[in-house]
């Protein structure tokens, strides 16, 4: 038996669940995308799919200001009087108030939320993916205004993952040449150091390779003088 586009409908509209939100309406959620009837601001906090904030400014500090403003903790209303915040609860979005769990080896986790974004004390609550997003993007533009003030670029201001890896930073390959103050050190603790033997080699190279020779063992001298030295005394026949 089939059954009539308007009950099939009405039976889709019942079965219908909103995200897991407090203190939300069916009038500011919307699971395809944003609601069109909203304005930027409003739509920028809202509930919803991740997406970028398009800035009604064009100068970035404006900009900045925007932003800050979109990131900005719900705050209850009192005869239209705000006071304390609305979302303030763990695992729930300042902002919009969704329901949101974040893992510790999660890349996109974003920093606790500050009262005034910028500055304050933390919150108990945290981001959701849209709004986490939203505050990279502020992140960005806080970090290229910075450098444009300092005459730097941009990208100067993103590390690489590379670059912050520890096992990176510690492995290296064998070294295939020394410098003179390697050279110096070595010999200096015992260590014996020659260049490599050449049969071709021209005069002024090899006379090169005896004065390396003869500043390294120059400094292993040095060495023992410094550390000082026992010489043996052979008695003489007055003492025999």
């Amino acid at each position: 038996m089939s059954l009539s586009k308007g009950v099939e409908k009405r039976m889709a509209m019942q079965q219908f669940q909103p995200p897991s939100l407090i203190g939300a309406t069916n009038a500011t959620v919307n699971t395809n995308g944003v609601n069109p009837f909203l304005d930027r601001f409003t739509a920028a906090r809202a509930a919803g799919p991740v997406m970028a904030y398009e800035y009604k400014a064009m100068k970035p500090k404006k900009q900045l200001k925007e932003i800050v403003k979109v990131l900005k903790p719900e705050k209850k209303t009192f005869l239209k009087i705000p006071y304390s915040f609305k979302y303030n609860y763990k695992d729930r979005c300042v902002i919009c108030g969704t329901q949101k769990f974040w893992t510790a080896d999660d890349a996109r986790r974003p920093p606790l939320p500050l009262h005034k974004v910028r500055k304050g004390y933390p919150m108990r609550g945290t981001y959701c993916e849209k709004h986490a997003a939203i505050h990279m993007q502020y992140e960005m533009l806080e970090q290229q205004i910075l450098a444009e003030e300092h005459g730097l670029s941009f990208s100067a201001y993103i590390p690489s993952a590379k670059s912050l890896n520890p096992v990176n930073l510690v492995k290296s390959g064998p070294l295939t040449t020394l410098r003179q103050e390697d050279i110096n050190s070595l010999a200096s603790l015992g260590w014996n150091i020659s260049p490599p033997q050449n049969a071709s080699a021209s005069p002024e190279e090899q006379l090169y390779s005896l004065m390396i020779q003869q500043s390294a063992m120059s400094e292993r001298v040095k060495s023992l003088l410094t550390k000082g030295v026992e010489v043996p005394v052979e008695p003489t026949e007055s003492e025999a």
